[in-house]
């Protein structure tokens, strides 16, 4: 190949700054769509008292 073409090919795969922007999301967003599926899925299997029980286990290791 010759040095141009290698200029060129190169520019086409490099993706423009205005798509490369679009692709990424914010982490606040992934929590508002991550969060009511959590909770459906607390709410479904039962859940909050596990959720308690490992929470209180975790503050009885802390206060130690």
């Amino acid at each position: 190949m010759a040095p141009q073409q290698l200029v060129r090919a190169a520019r086409r795969r490099r993706p423009s700054t205005a798509h490369a922007a679009a692709d990424t999301r914010h982490p606040a967003v992934a929590i508002a769509i991550a969060l009511p599926i959590a909770v459906l899925l607390l709410s479904l299997f039962g859940g909050w008292e596990q959720l308690a029980t490992q929470t209180k286990a975790v503050a009885d290791l802390i206060a130690r």
